[in-house]
């Protein structure tokens, strides 16, 4: 919400009628009282991003997915525990039935706190609305297609040119956020459409996004997530690897998967054929 102005003064000390408090005319009599009456709202409505997770749905009705939802839980219990989640029904087949809130009981037993879902067959998708989901935009990447029809001969004349069509691209580079200082436990540290260089250490605890590839020059001991919008192409860079969880465009490994060959070591992780893996920096 746009800041709010006070009142100024004109040269003469009466009030200035451009910032909306005096005057004969009426918009700024209107503008006035509504600035005051935002100024003493009870409340903002303010847009805002936050960290969700989402939970692809393969087989609700199967026996072990809970057994595998809390084992996957327990490996990083502070990571998990009320975590917001997306349940993601893309996947399921128009012939799936099951019991969609006894479904999100358990989940919220695991201590996720399912807040919204995404796609799925109508049945599912009007269960979810019931039980008091929002529905989410689908997070699969849309598919960008241009069709160009060839002219109709019969309707230009043949001698006349056609003009070759123009694409024009647009390029915008942010710089990387950088910070200097150590990252300490509880902090939070978002570089939004841009690359985060840390020239210091993160603590166990600590949070770093990046919607690109997320560089550490110390050791890295709390949950580092690049390609947070969705980038695949996204790397982690650090130069001693003790991380609680790992995340790149939503593939996670936490650290008990992390092996010691790669523990204390300098690594990139990176997505390779859609699974997160691991190398050890050359010359590191």
């Amino acid at each position: 919400m746009p800041g709010l102005r006070d009142g100024g003064c004109g040269r003469t000390g009466e009030p200035d009628a451009r910032h909306g408090t005096a005057g004969t005319n009426g918009k700024a009599t209107v503008s006035s009282a509504s600035q005051v009456a935002e100024r003493d709202a009870p409340f903002q409505l303010r847009g805002n991003s936050f960290t969700m997770m989402v939970l692809k749905v393969f087989a609700p009705t199967s026996p072990d997915f809970f057994t595998q939802l809390s084992v996957k839980v327990r490996q990083a219990p502070n990571f998990f525990r009320n975590a917001p989640v997306v349940l993601d029904f893309d996947d399921l087949p128009e012939s799936v039935v099951f019991d969609l809130g006894a479904f999100v009981a358990q989940v919220r037993a695991l201590h996720l706190l399912p807040v919204g879902f995404q796609g799925g067959p109508q049945p599912v998708r009007e269960a979810a609305a019931a039980v008091g989901l929002t529905p989410m935009p689908s997070g699969r990447a849309a598919k960008l297609e241009e069709v160009v029809k060839a002219p109709d001969p019969r309707q230009h004349d043949q001698q006349a040119p056609i003009p070759a069509p123009q694409v024009l691209i647009e390029v915008v580079h942010r710089p990387a956020v950088v910070v200097t200082d150590p990252v300490r436990s509880g902090m939070r540290v978002y570089a939004e459409k841009t690359d985060l260089i840390v020239a210091s250490s993160v603590s166990p605890g600590a949070e770093l996004l990046a919607d690109g590839n997320i560089h550490v020059y110390g050791a890295l001991r709390g949950r580092a997530l690049a390609g947070f919008s969705g980038d695949t192409g996204a790397r982690i860079f650090c130069h001693s690897l003790e991380a609680e969880v790992l995340s790149v465009a939503g593939n996670y490994r936490v650290s008990e998967d992390i092996g010691s060959d790669f523990y204390k070591k300098a690594v990139q992780v990176f997505l390779r054929d859609g699974v997160l893996s691991m190398e050890l920096l050359k010359n590191a």
